[in-house]
């Protein structure tokens, strides 16, 4: 079973690389000889470009509350639990573009994720299935760390507007309370994105799409910036949850093009 996946689009100008084992997460992002994803960090949440699965962002004190129930998820930024746990998960090869995973332990519910990757010569789709065995809250997205110095002269540059940002509590929790944007930098979700955000080193931009409806910007970091689309803002598997019933099915995608 192979422990990576490697795809190139039909000209050559763009690469991709998937590590299966660590996270399904792209490993590797290559446009035009540029390598435009932070490729490794001491901690796993800080690399690549991997899933938020089975939820995005952070669950408050690690603590999932659902039809009557509390299930204590392990806490790992913080008190808080967060970006749910495919990212550290490993993933099955299913063909040359697609993997799969089993929900398990600590996530109390069964299902299965599978991700698929299709790459062009000016875009790369991700798409993310979920497929629900038993009833299950579920919060979805993508979480890129790009590089701030990709070596061509310019550090990045970020367009991003949004109608409105979530209150973060003192814990970094949302309050409920929207208000309109502040200037940054940011560690904070957005709604109301209603233009596609754009990361650029010089000539070379990407523009960022998705059906998800909120975003993150995180751009705190010395080192790299990120741009997450998610299904919800922090905490929404315990505050507003998208609840799955045996047998449905989620599917989302996040496109990056570049011209």
């Amino acid at each position: 079973m192979p422990s990576s996946l490697t795809l190139s689009s039909p000209s050559g100008n763009a690469s991709i690389t998937v590590d299966c084992v660590y996270g399904g997460r792209l490993s590797s992002l290559v446009l035009d000889d540029r390598e435009l994803l932070i490729r490794s960090a001491v901690s796993p949440l800080d690399w690549g470009l991997y899933p938020m699965v089975p939820f995005a962002g952070r669950v408050q004190n690690g603590l999932l509350r659902f039809d009557d129930d509390i299930t204590q998820l392990p806490a790992n930024n913080g008190p808080h639990a967060i970006h749910g746990y495919g990212f550290i998960r490993e993933w099955t090869p299913i063909d040359e573009s697609s993997i799969e995973f089993e929900f398990g332990e600590p996530w109390p519910f069964a299902g299965r994720a599978v991700q698929r990757f299709e790459l062009a010569d000016d875009s790369l789709t991700c798409v993310l299935r979920v497929e629900a065995v038993d009833r299950q809250p579920m919060q979805i997205g993508w979480h890129p760390w790009f590089r701030r110095d990709i070596g061509v002269g310019e550090n990045v540059a970020l367009e991003f507007e949004a109608e409105a940002m979530f209150v973060r509590g003192d814990d970094g929790i949302p309050t409920g309370e929207l208000i309109t944007p502040p200037l940054g930098p940011w560690d904070d979700c957005f709604d109301g994105v209603n233009t596609n955000p754009k990361v650029s080193w010089g000539d070379i931009e990407l523009t960022l799409s998705s059906g998800l409806q909120q975003w993150t910007v995180f751009n705190e970091h010395p080192d790299g910036i990120c741009v997450e689309p998610q299904l919800g803002p922090p905490n929404n598997v315990n505050s507003d949850p998208i609840i799955m019933e045996a047998g449905d099915v989620i599917e989302e995608q996040f496109t990056i093009s570049w011209s």
